[in-house]
């Protein structure tokens, strides 16, 4: 990986440190070497030494390693037994824990940690800056944690800062259960989200990686978990089309980021397991888009090339297709005698080289460099973070801005919401169902573990605003299996406004746990329509807790129910931003989209194991409308597009696409409103998606101001897939607004469009 690597946080310094920091270095070794010991003394092999360039330290590091040695660095990166990769005393190496996950704070490590939104409701904000923001705070916490860690010659599970993050699968089907720790369907929002990620969690300073990035899954990977059949052994049968303009593009843009590491996914594609795949991790990852850093692979996949997927035959076998395919780290669930444990007799007998073992090596101790490990602490400003920093106000206030940012409404009849601070005062609120006050379901999965005092359930924040708040949960957990009508008819009958809490949460939707249909799981429905029946004509306001689209059609299609507002797993902050949103405060007026298709009902639900897009995705949708359509989402206010402008009109083939347009908020509060750019292609050769999203951007405009905006949409978003990328000319055209142009379920405001034309004749978008 040294030399050449892309972005600013990945820069290579070569000029010479200055000779000040040269002297002492701190060394913290674990209990191979003393748990605790603090060593001082120069450095004592030019790996140590700040002042070379990463490329000669490299060298020397590597040059002396034995095989043995090597291969237990790249054997050792898994879970419980599997890890850590083990100390080198007689270099003063320490011990380094590589399984880390920091999806959205640092989830299942030691200790408290500041717990933000689910990836699927940070994608709703459609906000690559506040994306940006949870990354480096998420960072922040992980390195802190992990300096107190080593100071103290811990390096078990989630220790470590190398971080299994972003997951950028896309959510091609509404059961799958890992839909929340995705960024929703589109690979363009995907991959924008991504690139923001990326930096934001490896920090920009020029030398040293705060935390280092992880995309995954790789690739093609989304359902099923275990219906019909299970992930472990499934095979991924996809189209090349499909393949390289829907589930690769979000990962190209990862590497484009700078991210040190990709995991290789459970599944075969087209036959071939992930893990072992050479025209995916050789030929497309490093290959086609140059990426120089290690890929390790998903927990136990490795194993189950042999195990699950019949690929090979032996764990012998299996270490030589997965090394020689492009892996470089294994990550085992606590196995000792794991597969890359055999590389030594694949050495012995001439099937993996000593100078292949060597290459997997060389980027999981580069990424050890840049992280910081072999320089003095002094030099790295990253080594002076401390506990004090996690769960800072700082960051719990970030927590709460973007929840609030999250949230999406869905509906809201004749003004619902907001509701009116002063109204509520003596009145009688009351919060139902069984999101309403059980902290457990708020989280998903991946969760941080915050402090209980920072938690707030929709029942603790609503009892914030003032009101006489009254609860009962209906069903003490989210199936729903058992329900108490008497009681809740009891508590809706007193209340002047109820909000009735449904979902999904972890025990309905997760890893290894997908779902059967999109019902509201077990009595939940029949809650609803109680509640509303007991609230006999009083605002009734629905909150969703779920990842995968919900059938809420009876509650969309009946009045009873004044507004829903999709919530998805906010965490620790939750009844916080649920009373701001629904009071309207300044800087909460809804304005999140929805990053998924939400289906009509299971007519409009194809199969989980197939892979065709056709049909799936708001790209390539069938002729019937959707409940909720990707990108929608109501606000407060009014906003009114106009003056849409292309520049030019008429284009070179190779040619970028500037446009302008204006916004003005037309509404009586302040408010954020996602626009959106999609475009059209109108005489393709190949088939295409019906519009692709190739511009977004948040922004807050005051009551009875406008902004104009400009917007960049590149050559290589026109680019089709016909054996290569493509560029064609032709008529296009280009969608601008707060939504999908032509949708049933849609905000008031317009959608503008025109068209542009480009001439030339079709080439290669890499002879441009």
């Amino acid at each position: 990986m040294p030399c050449g690597s892309r972005g600013p946080s990945r820069a290579v310094l070569r000029g010479a440190v200055p000779a000040a920091v040269l002297g002492l270095r701190v060394l913290v070794l674990s209990a191979a070497l003393g748990a605790g010991t603090v060593r001082v003394q120069p450095p004592p092999f030019p790996f140590w030494d700040p002042s070379l360039p990463w490329h000669r330290r490299l060298d020397d590091l590597l040059g002396r390693l034995s095989p043995a040695e090597l291969v237990l660095q790249v054997a050792r990166g898994g879970a419980m037994g599997n890890g850590p990769a083990p100390p080198i005393p007689r270099l003063g190496i320490a011990p380094y824990n590589w399984n880390t996950e920091c999806l959205r704070g640092d989830g299942e490590a030691p200790g408290w940690a500041t717990a933000f939104p689910q990836a699927l409701g940070l994608a709703a904000a459609f906000s690559p800056e506040l994306i940006y923001r949870v990354a480096n705070a998420t960072a922040t916490e992980v390195r802190a944690k992990h300096n107190s860690f080593a100071a103290a010659g811990r390096y078990s599970d989630h220790t470590g800062l190398s971080c299994f993050s972003p997951v950028l699968n896309i959510m091609r089907h509404p059961l799958w259960g890992r839909n929340q720790e995705t960024y929703g369907e589109d690979p363009f929002l995907s991959g924008e989200l991504a690139r923001s990620f990326v930096q934001g969690l490896q920090g920009q300073h020029p030398r040293y990686v705060k935390a280092s990035a992880g995309c995954k899954h790789f690739s093609v990977h989304g359902g099923p978990e275990n219906i019909p059949v299970s992930r472990l052994s499934f095979d991924a049968k996809v189209l090349e089309r499909d393949w390289r303009m829907t589930f690769l593009p979000q990962f190209q843009a990862c590497v484009r980021a700078g991210s040190y590491s990709f995991m290789c996914s459970y599944n075969r594609i087209n036959g071939v397991p992930a893990c072992a795949n050479k025209k995916l991790l050789t030929d497309i990852l490093r290959g086609e888009w140059g990426f120089d850093g290690y890929v390790v692979s998903d927990e136990g996949a490795v194993e189950l090339i042999m195990l699950g997927h019949h690929y090979t035959h032996s764990f012998l076998e299996t270490a030589i297709a997965s090394v020689n395919a492009g892996c470089n780290l294994e990550l085992s669930y606590g196995m000792r005698n794991n597969v890359f444990m055999h590389i030594s007799q694949a050495l012995a007998m001439g099937n993996i080289t000593l100078q292949m073992l060597r290459d997997r090596v060389r980027p999981l101790f580069y990424t050890r460099m840049r992280l910081g490990e072999f320089d003095p602490p002094a030099m790295n400003p990253y080594s002076s973070l401390d506990l004090s920093v996690v769960q800072s106000p700082e960051n719990r206030n970030l927590s709460l801005e973007a929840a609030v940012k999250s949230f999406v409404l869905l509906k809201n009849v004749r003004g619902t919401l907001p509701l009116r601070a002063q109204d509520l005062s003596g009145q009688h609120l009351a919060v139902v169902g069984p999101f309403a006050d059980n902290p457990r379901v708020l989280f998903g999965d991946y969760a941080p573990v915050p402090e209980p005092q920072y938690i707030y359930t929709p029942r603790r924040g609503l009892e914030m605003l003032g009101a006489n708040v009254s609860f009962t949960a209906g069903c003490s957990e989210p199936r729903c299996r058992r329900y108490s009508r008497a009681e809740l008819v009891k508590v809706v009958g007193a209340a002047d406004v109820v909000l009735v809490c449904l979902g999904t949460g972890v025990d309905v939707e997760t890893e290894a746990k997908d779902r059967s249909d999109l019902s509201l799981p077990g009595h939940q429905l029949e809650l609803l329509q109680d509640a509303v029946q007991a609230a006999a004509g009083r605002p009734v306001i629905l909150l969703l807790f779920n990842a995968g689209p919900l059938d809420v059609s009876w509650a969309q299609a009946h009045d009873s129910v004044g507004a829903i507002l999709a919530c998805f797993f906010p965490a620790q902050a939750t009844g916080l931003a649920i009373a701001k949103v629904l009071l309207g405060e300044a800087g909460a007026s809804p304005a999140g989209r929805l990053p998924a298709t939400w289906p009509a009902g299971m007519h409009q639900v194809p199969p989980m194991e197939n892979y065709t897009m056709e049909g799936r995705t708001y790209r390539y949708y069938g002729q019937e409308a959707p409940l909720y359509p990707f990108g929608y989402g109501l606000s407060y206010t009014t906003f009114r597009y106009r003056d849409l402008v292309l520049s030019p009109p008429v284009l070179p083939i190779c040619a970028n696409l500037t446009v302008s347009v204006v916004l003005e908020n037309t509404g009586l509060r302040d408010s954020e409103e996602v626009v959106q750019l999609y475009l059209r292609w109108e005489q393709s050769s190949v088939p295409v998606p019906r519009w692709q999203l190739v511009a977004f951007r948040r922004v807050a405009v005051l009551a009875g101001r406008e902004a104009k905006l400009s917007f960049q949409v590149l050559a290589e978003q026109r680019a089709v897939w016909v054996q290569d990328w493509r560029l064609e000319p032709g008529t296009f055209t280009l969608f601008a607004g707060g939504q999908q142009p032509g949708q049933k379920t849609r905000a008031p405001s317009e959608v503008l469009s025109a068209q542009f034309s480009v001439t030339g004749t079709a080439r290669p978008l890499r002879g441009c």
